[in-house]
């Protein structure tokens, strides 16, 4: 009889914790979701924040030209190697001194970490973090870039550099379900 009770005080027990899982799948369920419908909103109301850091692009001169050094204080700093730089020395012909010219400057993207930490260790301001998001590439080898052969335009979506779409506190900018 004992075992009995003990079987049915469990079959009891189990049945309760069945209900309070089933009451709260409901719950849920019925409840208004907001979500974020992301192709949708990429050009209306997606607002990802200026400071965010989705790539690593040199600063330029208004020439064009880039600031880098080749100085690697950037490659050093860096604690996975996702930065590195070829550099060679050459020889001012006015004033015969030697000095550091930047061959390639490589940049891989699908081992950075985004620390920024680079960004710190550079003296002369020539690399900076912006907030460009949408690197998916099916291809790997596509993710390493080389920073001082391109010269980055701005983010993929129209205003992402100032941070997209304006964001209104206190509310979602999203559509709600």
């Amino acid at each position: 009889m004992e075992n009995l009770q003990s079987y049915f005080g469990e079959v009891g027990a189990a049945i309760k914790t069945l209900a309070v899982g089933m009451k709260t799948t409901l719950k849920e369920y019925f409840t208004p979701k907001s979500t974020e419908q992301y192709p949708e909103n990429r050009k209306t109301t997606l607002h990802v924040a200026a400071r965010h850091r989705g790539r690593l692009v040199f600063k330029r001169n208004d020439d064009n030209s880039y600031k880098c050094t080749a100085c690697t204080l950037c490659e050093k700093a860096c604690p996975n190697g996702t930065i590195k730089i070829v550099a060679h020395m050459e020889e001012d012909p006015e004033t015969g001194r030697k000095k550091k010219k930047l061959d390639d400057y490589q940049y891989d993207l699908g081992d950075c970490m985004f620390c920024q930490l680079c960004v710190n260790a550079c003296n002369f301001g020539a690399i900076e973090f912006t907030n460009d998001f949408e690197n998916a590439v099916f291809d790997r080898n596509k993710l390493v870039l080389h920073l001082d052969k391109e010269v980055y335009e701005g983010g993929s979506l129209p205003g992402l550099l100032d941070g997209g779409a304006p964001i209104t506190i206190g509310k979602f900018n999203t559509k709600t379900k």
